[in-house]
């Protein structure tokens, strides 16, 4: 279990809810990976992540997906690749990532409250 934290700690990550509109191949990467963009609503718009969830997911059951995404960390380099947000999953019993998402679809760009 991680250490105990704040509320006010918990404010400052801003996760928020992302629709994928492109999926690409990323064959640069380490491991298997696709660049994903998401749009995160008018006030944020659009943002690139690479994310290893190529055992689940095929590029054309991603597209249409909301997703939840940490968009306040720095962007990160990823061999050619500039991935802007961190988009959140769970690992499976074999270490396979299955993607964090709402249960009905919310607006773009909404707030884990």
């Amino acid at each position: 279990m991680a250490e105990e934290i704040t509320y006010a700690d918990f404010e400052r990550v801003d996760i928020r809810v992302g629709t994928i509109v492109e999926v690409n191949p990323f064959p640069e990467a380490r491991k298997p990976a696709f660049k994903l963009v998401i749009d995160f609503g008018p006030d944020i718009g659009t943002k690139k992540s690479s994310a290893q969830i190529t055992v689940h997911y095929t590029p054309e059951s991603l597209i249409g997906r909301q997703v939840l995404g940490v968009i306040n960390f720095p962007p990160r380099q990823i061999g050619p690749f500039r991935s802007e947000v961190l988009t959140l999953g769970f690992e499976d019993e074999n270490g396979a990532i299955v993607l964090a998402a709402v249960e009905q679809p919310v607006p773009n760009g909404r707030k884990l409250m």
